[in-house]
């Protein structure tokens, strides 16, 4: 770990933890699977972004090494290969090597777990944001996804009302609402009286990752593709576990 720059580490680490808590389904797991890589020792890769790279394959040899759980109908290294070319944007050459994969393996791995995420699991979502032509866009997402939108609330009480009548299996929240409230306190009324993972959709996801207070397990950055909603989406179902929020 002394060969990487500390200011690059530390300015890689919410990613890291993003990564890990994606995987695992919550923030403690996901956050103590970082800190048992920084204990391990990251070892350095070169590159400009080397740092976070070096991160997300500590936290792949830390994963790598527990058992593998069934869960769902893809496999870890599907997910991780999922989860680094969506979430953190990585091409496919750059995940193959920070999962030790050959290339070529890793591109036709991808390409079959992609084919497989439509079918692979079906969310009833409950999308918090309070900007029409956004929520409009996001509703087009999850169901051009395969799955199905049982409402759309612009405020907090909104939110809070729908999750009650619809019992929603997944929620996707804006954090800011602007008048209408905060995202991340409609999400804990909501947790506070049903159990449902939750995704937050933030411009600035490093906000969300400080690992310093209680925080969402599943956060992906706007704007988005439809692949990485669909791979968020699938990981957050699969795991099924529900998130604190802070």
């Amino acid at each position: 770990m002394s060969e990487i720059d500390r200011a690059a580490l530390l300015a890689a680490l919410p990613y890291a933890r993003r990564f890990a808590r994606a995987l695992s389904g919550t923030q403690n797991e996901g956050d103590a699977i970082v800190a048992e890589a920084l204990r391990e020792g990251v070892r350095p890769v070169p590159g400009p972004d080397g740092a976070r790279l070096s991160l997300f394959a500590g936290v792949a040899r830390v994963i790598g090494a527990r058992p593998e759980e069934a869960s769902g109908a893809l496999s870890r290294t599907e997910r991780m290969l999922l989860l680094l070319t969506s979430l953190e944007e990585l091409d496919s050459a750059m995940a193959a090597a920070v999962l030790g994969l050959d290339p070529d393996s890793a591109e036709a791995m991808l390409a079959s777990a992609r084919e497989r995420l439509r079918s692979a699991s079906t969310a009833r979502v409950l999308i918090i944001e309070d900007e029409p032509i956004i929520a409009m866009d996001l509703q087009q997402l999850v169901e051009s996804a395969g799955h199905d939108v049982v409402g759309v609330a612009a405020s907090e009480d909104e939110a809070v009302a729908i999750a009650e009548s619809e019992r929603p299996s997944l929620v996707l929240a804006d954090v800011n609402l602007g008048q209408g409230g905060d995202g991340a306190t409609a999400v804990e009324r909501i947790l506070a009286r049903h159990a449902a993972p939750v995704i937050f959709v933030t411009a600035y996801p490093e906000r969300l990752l400080t690992g310093s207070r209680v925080e969402p397990a599943f956060v992906i950055t706007k704007p988005f593709e439809p692949t990485m909603l669909a791979v968020a989406t699938y990981q957050a179902v699969t795991r099924g576990l529900p998130i604190g929020t802070g």
